[in-house]
């Protein structure tokens, strides 16, 4: 038996801390896909609207790859938000000192699929 995988979509290079994007994702983690946009497009953070375009692409790959499909009938099964690449800037301090500044970077990959009914 065949466990089903879902369909995935995944958005890289993201300019945003993954700490930042991990607080919105668990807002909407395992909740049904309608419902999911609906709280994400409500949220003032600049994470909100790169966590809604990638559910969305996953729910468009969903509905193109299989036609019987409904988009109330599906649910967001697996969301990640994984470190990026860090991309490394110079920061001017007193005295002729210098730090570096680390702008983190961000991946996203969800997997959306069917809600199940109890009796199947």
């Amino acid at each position: 038996m065949e466990a089903k995988k879902g369909y995935k979509a995944k958005s890289t290079h993201l300019m945003i801390a993954p700490t930042k994007l991990r607080r919105v994702a668990n807002v909407v983690r395992n909740k049904p896909y309608t419902e999911a946009v609906a709280i994400l497009e409500s949220l003032p953070q600049k994470g909100a609207v790169y966590l809604r375009k990638t559910i969305q692409s996953a729910a468009a790959n969903a509905l193109f790859q299989n036609k019987n499909l409904d988009e109330e009938m599906l649910y967001i099964k697996i969301l990640m938000i994984d470190e990026g690449p860090r991309m490394k800037r110079v920061w001017a301090r007193g005295r002729g000192r210098r730090d570096i500044l680390l702008k983190r970077m961000s991946h996203i990959t969800v997997v959306v699929d069917e809600i199940v009914s109890v009796g199947e």
